[in-house]
């Protein structure tokens, strides 16, 4: 039987290394909660056996049920009926029936609600094997999200008439932000929201290309001041889908078929206001869309350990040239590449959401207010740094999944050749679903200003300098200096930036976040080749066995020594001072193309 958790060692390995315990003393805090269901922890041992437990159910419903629907529910789509409702390909009403029955909807969710309480941490690792098994799933299971924000926001009135049933999966979600006229420019949003004379409110307008938009309930942001332009006229609301929501058409996408992509008309719809007025997008859906990108890392990580995983066998079975492809050396480079990619993502993905996690369980123990003043001045200094780092690392991670994602699709067509271009192989749809990742939740140019910002600021440089701080193995030291030596380019670059104004960082933003993610990811490696936890894999077909540190301390020194050569060149380019694009753009673009 196929278990997308117990066949990839490196998510074990890196769970295993990872305190995982001590995540689960943050979301459970005094463990309280087991006695009062029988479903949660009694302490962080039981806790991080049940991550275990769910993740290898989970990766079994994967790999036996979800898997093997996918490429039907491709072809089969979702259809738009007269009567304006939507349905959904066969399979997944029967794999979202497995799921609710599998108790994982609401994984996120306290316990009060029927949730599991997870941290981040394992909701992405589940999110990839989703992902892994069809991506459009991804694009259900992941809006988890919705729950998580009426939860964080909304009030108790509120929890209770939503969640309990996103936890159990009687309902899905829609997370409702983007318009006709208001795509990445959120503030652009026009959906009014106004209340009657009783102080009900009410939702008017047109939404586009909203992810399972046919879902129960939908988490909409809407302008409540009629009187405000911009992001503080906004407010956030939830609503039912009822009579007055009206599915006006269903895109027909390149890729993701089995996920609903919708245009809605709210037509009057009733609705709940989430918190307060005019915090819609600057504190509610900034807080949804963090965690939709960590969402988006994980989906573009599924795809791509897919894709890989179909490259890699068919390179050791396809015969040419007198023996199988693999032992080309242009194949084998192109496929260690790709393995190393899809690690790369999976290292930088899972350290986000463990920083994510100790931002949440922070922020719980400040409200809390059951520490001393000084513990609470204490913890408040360290989550102010957190933030700082989480609100790096997730357009980081977002980026380089995405694109990895990208790459490996492509590379994994490559590898098959003609065949790949068939589609007798998932990896042909693979690649489609692959090239949404890049743009939806913003597209990796988005996630470049945003993550160059934290390079800018210094906050890379000290989240940096706690990773060199780790207790590293001796044989690493080289790689280790040469990381040191990627530091300092990096920090040279931002002084150089520094000088040249915005838009000149704006410009090299790719570079100069390249340089930093570049520059982390060796330290995780480095990281994982250090572990404390070893587990053997199996490195050829004889069955020989060697350390999974040992592999580790391969792939670190091949991804440092290999990507200090770019770095270098990098920071070249960066201060190179060129500026041709401001100066130059209409003379080197040319002239707008007529299409008409």
């Amino acid at each position: 039987m196929a278990n997308f958790y117990t066949d990839n060692e490196d998510i074990q390995f890196i769970l295993n290394n990872m305190n995982v315990a001590e995540l689960a003393d943050l979301m459970e805090g005094d463990y309280s909660d087991a006695k009062k269901f029988d479903f949660a922890p009694a302490d962080a041992q039981e806790a991080v056996e049940n991550y275990k437990l769910v993740l290898k159910t989970l990766g079994e419903l994967c790999g036996d049920f979800v898997a093997p629907r996918s490429e039907a529910m491709d072809h089969e789509g979702n259809t738009l009926n007269d009567d304006g409702k939507v349905t959904r390909p066969k399979g997944m009403y029967e794999i979202l029936d497995m799921l609710s029955k599998a108790e994982v909807m609401g994984m996120t969710l306290p316990h009060r609600f029927g949730g599991l309480n997870f941290p981040c941490l394992i909701l992405s690792a589940a999110n990839e094997m989703v992902s892994r098994g069809d991506a459009s799933l991804m694009n259900i299971f992941g809006l988890q999200g919705i729950a998580e924000t009426i939860n964080a926001f909304a009030s108790e009135e509120i929890k209770q008439q939503y969640l309990p049933d996103l936890a159990t999966g009687k309902t899905t979600g829609a997370m409702v932000l983007t318009e006709p006229d208001a795509g990445s420019d959120l503030q652009a949003c026009k959906v009014k929201a106004f209340q009657d004379d009783d102080g009900n409110w009410y939702l008017h307008g047109v939404k586009r290309f909203i992810t399972n938009g046919c879902g129960e309930v939908h988490l909409v942001m809407a302008r409540s001041e009629a009187d405000r332009a911009g992001g503080l006229g906004l407010s956030l609301f939830v609503c039912d889908m009822g009579p007055t929501v009206h599915i006006r058409r269903i895109e027909d996408k390149m890729g993701i078929h089995a996920s609903p992509t919708c245009e809605i008309f709210y037509d009057n719809t009733p609705c709940l206001l989430i918190g307060e007025r005019q915090r819609g997008l600057v504190t509610y859906v900034m807080a949804l869309m963090n965690g939709a990108r960590i969402g988006i890392a994980a989906q573009s990580l599924g795809i791509g350990e897919a894709a890989y995983r179909i490259a890699r066998n068919y390179a050791s079975s396809r015969e040419q040239f007198g023996g199988p492809i693999e032992k080309l050396p242009a194949v084998r480079d192109l496929v260690i590449d790709m393995k190393i990619e899809v690690e790369e993502s999976r290292a930088l993905l899972y350290e986000t959401s463990r920083v994510v996690d100790f931002e949440i369980g922070y922020e719980k123990i400040v409200e809390s207010k059951t520490l001393s003043s000084e513990k609470t001045k204490e913890i408040k200094q360290k989550l102010r740094m957190i933030k700082r780092y989480a609100s790096m690392l997730t357009p980081m991670s977002k980026y380089v999944a995405s694109e990895m994602s990208n790459s490996v699709a492509y590379d994994s067509i490559q590898v098959l050749g003609g065949s790949g271009f068939m589609r007798d192989y998932a990896c042909e749809r693979l690649y489609r679903d692959a090239r949404i990742t890049s743009i939806y939740e913003g597209t990796s140019q988005l996630q470049v200003v945003a993550a160059v910002r934290g390079v800018n600021n210094g906050t890379a440089t000290k989240y940096i300098s706690e990773l060199a701080s780790f207790e590293y193995d001796a044989n690493l030291k080289d790689l280790l200096d040469i990381l040191a030596a990627n530091t300092k380019t990096m920090d040279d670059c931002v002084e150089y930036v520094k000088d040249k104004g915005i838009d000149y960082m704006d410009l090299y933003g790719r570079k100069l976040v390249d340089i930093a993610v570049k520059t982390i990811i060796g330290y995780l490696f480095c990281q994982h080749a250090s572990g404390k936890i070893d587990m053997e894999v199996a490195v050829d077909d004889k069955g020989k066995k060697t350390s999974m540190k040992a592999r580790k301390a391969k792939i670190a020194r091949r991804y440092i020594t290999r990507n200090n050569p770019n770095i270098k060149a990098w920071a070249d380019t960066i201060k190179a001072g060129c500026t041709s694009s401001f100066d130059s753009y209409n003379e080197i673009a040319g002239a707008v193309p007529d299409l008409s």
